[in-house]
């Protein structure tokens, strides 16, 4: 599994410096680096992208969490932002794709005060000091948070209870006086909707995370290529771990696509 890190630094300047440590210590073997971005709060409290993430799949974690906290945290008003605008909703929608918790927002909000910046990076490490060292000799504070897959979990949840609510519509219509069967019709329809929304969500997922996957296998097996010895059987070791992940991870997703195909059909 990879975590997100976040080095809080006490300047814009800092925190470029922070991103040159992370690419060397990417050269090195000491970790690898899938995306990475640099935001700063200004005097004022407001939260500005100033180097965004990558593009490509590499940069997909980074850019959802990056784009998450600009959204809760972008002004001074901080989560008010886009409430009962329904801009919150894809906000949200970016910080559970990406994987992190409520806990790991408020620490982001707590230690990015005014003037500060801050260096979000996606990381697979075997160890934590090789970054902490590093980033200690410039005036940097990490934190991190594992990726977690709590998001394909909802969508597996989610579409088992559809799929419970359609099938029990349907057992109503059959019982149902001819007053009553218009109303559950229409119902019928939106809980179909529905349906094939969730499956929708679980099929964009699994592209998704399978585009990241082959993304971070590839990065991985770049370094190993390069690296010798006990380096090269940890990255080997990584590449095996990445795979694994995806391989329980998108179980999950398929399980949930399939059950709501099976339910529409």
């Amino acid at each position: 599994m990879s975590k997100f890190v976040v080095v809080f630094l006490p300047n814009e300047a800092k925190a470029y410096e922070a991103t040159r440590s992370l690419k060397e210590l990417h050269v090195e073997g000491s970790l690898t680096v899938y995306g990475m971005a640099v935001i700063a709060r200004d005097v004022n409290g407001n939260l500005l992208v100033k180097q965004a993430a990558e593009p490509g799949a590499l940069g997909l974690g980074v850019g959802a969490l990056t784009g998450g906290l600009i959204g809760l945290l972008g002004g001074p008003i901080g989560v008010a932002v886009g409430v009962g605008s329904g801009a919150l909703i894809g906000v949200m929608s970016d910080i559970f794709n990406a994987g992190v918790g409520t806990d790991f927002v408020k620490t982001v909000s707590e230690k990015l005060t005014p003037g500060t910046s801050a260096v979000i990076a996606e990381v697979t490490e075997e160890w934590v000091a090789p970054l902490d060292t590093r980033m200690d000799a410039i005036g940097g504070f990490v934190i991190r948070e594992w990726r977690s897959d709590f998001e394909d979990e909802r969508i597996e949840k989610e579409a088992n209870a559809r799929k419970a609510a359609y099938a029990h519509l349907k057992e109503e219509l059959t019982l149902a006086h001819e007053d009553r069967k218009s109303k559950l019709k229409a119902d019928i329809a939106e809980a179909r909707d529905k349906l094939d929304a969730i499956a929708k969500r679980a099929q964009d997922r699994i592209d998704q995370f399978k585009q990241e996957t082959d993304a971070k296998i590839k990065e991985l097996q770049d370094q190993a290529a390069r690296a010798k010895g006990e380096a090269k059987a940890k990255l080997d070791r990584h590449i095996a771990e990445v795979r694994a992940d995806y391989d329980r991870r998108s179980g999950k997703l398929k399980q949930a696509w399939e059950m709501a195909k099976e339910a529409l059909s």
